[in-house]
């Protein structure tokens, strides 16, 4: 007689994953605590409009222009105010010269890293002189907020968005009332200027 072999049903063994468990307990508090999170700033920004403006339009035209010598705060005609480059305000011919053959001759500071070193935009740019012009301008039309801000091709970036920033709002004193004695704890309130920026090339 041949004996017949009874087919046994083997059971698959449990798989043991205490160890990876363990593991992963460790893990994730390591990387959540290791993690860096990184905060996006968002510029919003309006398209440049028509000559017609919009139905809260007060009738002006507010244009800063960024230029590599000079800001320009121009009503769409004419410039009513220049404020030089802080850098060039010898106003010497020869010294923009210069700075445009060093700039040619690839002679540009670098830092260690090997790129061109770009000052802040205050020691660039006559930042106070711009906010008090547009905080004129703003006591004059107090309801209009649009702006056009037209930048050269050669500015930096950076510079582009300090220059943005001074024309979105100012750091101004409360006001006293006649007759009042200034607070020393005072602080600085922001001002809004004129938010809705839109961006163009410079002519």
């Amino acid at each position: 007689m041949r004996s017949r072999r009874h087919g046994r049903t083997k059971e698959a063994p449990e798989l043991d994953i205490t160890a990876f468990l363990n593991l992963m307990v460790v893990l994730v508090p390591f990387l959540l605590v290791s993690a860096v999170f990184s905060r996006v700033t968002i510029l919003e920004l309006n398209m440049p409009t028509g000559a017609g403006g919009g139905a809260e339009d007060p009738g002006v035209t507010l244009e800063v222009v960024v230029r590599k010598t000079a800001l320009e705060i121009s009503d769409g005609e004419k410039v009513i105010a220049r404020f030089p480059n802080l850098n060039l305000q010898d106003g010497a011919e020869s010294g923009v010269e210069g700075a445009a053959e060093g700039e040619a001759s690839g002679q540009a500071p670098v830092d260690e890293n090997g790129l061109p070193v770009i000052a802040p935009t205050a020691e660039v740019y006559d930042l106070a002189q711009l906010r008090e012009q547009l905080l004129r301008i703003k006591e004059t039309y107090p309801d209009k907020t649009d702006s056009t801000l037209l930048m050269e091709p050669d500015v930096a970036y950076e510079h582009l968005v300090g220059v943005m920033d001074a024309v979105r709002s100012a750091q101004v004193m409360p006001k006293l009332e006649e007759g009042a004695q200034p607070d020393p704890d005072a602080t600085p309130e922001t001002l809004e200027l004129f938010p809705d920026i839109s961006l163009g090339d410079a002519p």
